[in-house]
């Protein structure tokens, strides 16, 4: 198939509308979140340096924890480098393809390369802090594979 053909057959699949959930709906491990928060806090974290052994240069890179949410709860979120400028105590922003990790046991938010935070204009809620899901700990269970 050629790029001109192939191109074609994208553009002709229709888009989906983005589903938004709620704080409250976040589960550990899941991925594809889209939500509109408020930004609580904002606190700069001090990353650590990594030395790349190709170029034997020291990249440092920007990080804040910031508590976020909405009317139903609140969870962290880490933001990295760029986005650390975005998330600033009292900013209302869209999370687009947001994902939940576990980080000491607790959930964390982060939206990767394939996601998108986006500042929008602020939200008539108040967020409910009284139900932080980053507080809630987690315990990673295996559960042995049978035939």
């Amino acid at each position: 198939m050629s790029t001109a053909a192939s191109a074609e057959a994208a553009a002709s699949v229709p888009k989906r509308k983005p589903v938004f959930v709620k704080v409250d709906q976040l589960k550990p491990g899941t991925s594809g979140h889209n939500l509109t928060v408020k930004v609580v806090e904002s606190k700069p974290v001090k990353a650590a340096a990594r030395k790349s052994s190709l170029t034997k240069q020291t990249r440092s890179s920007r990080m804040a924890e910031c508590l976020i949410g909405d009317d139903t709860g609140c969870i962290l979120f880490t933001a990295r480098n760029d986005q650390v400028d975005l998330m600033k105590t009292g900013a209302t922003v869209i999370l687009r393809n947001a994902r939940i990790d576990l980080f000491k046991d607790t959930m964390r938010m982060g939206v990767d390369k394939w996601g998108l935070i986006e500042v929008t204009n602020p939200a008539p809620f108040e967020v409910n802090r009284g139900n932080n899901l980053s507080l809630i700990e987690y315990e990673v269970v295996n559960v042995p594979f049978r035939d």
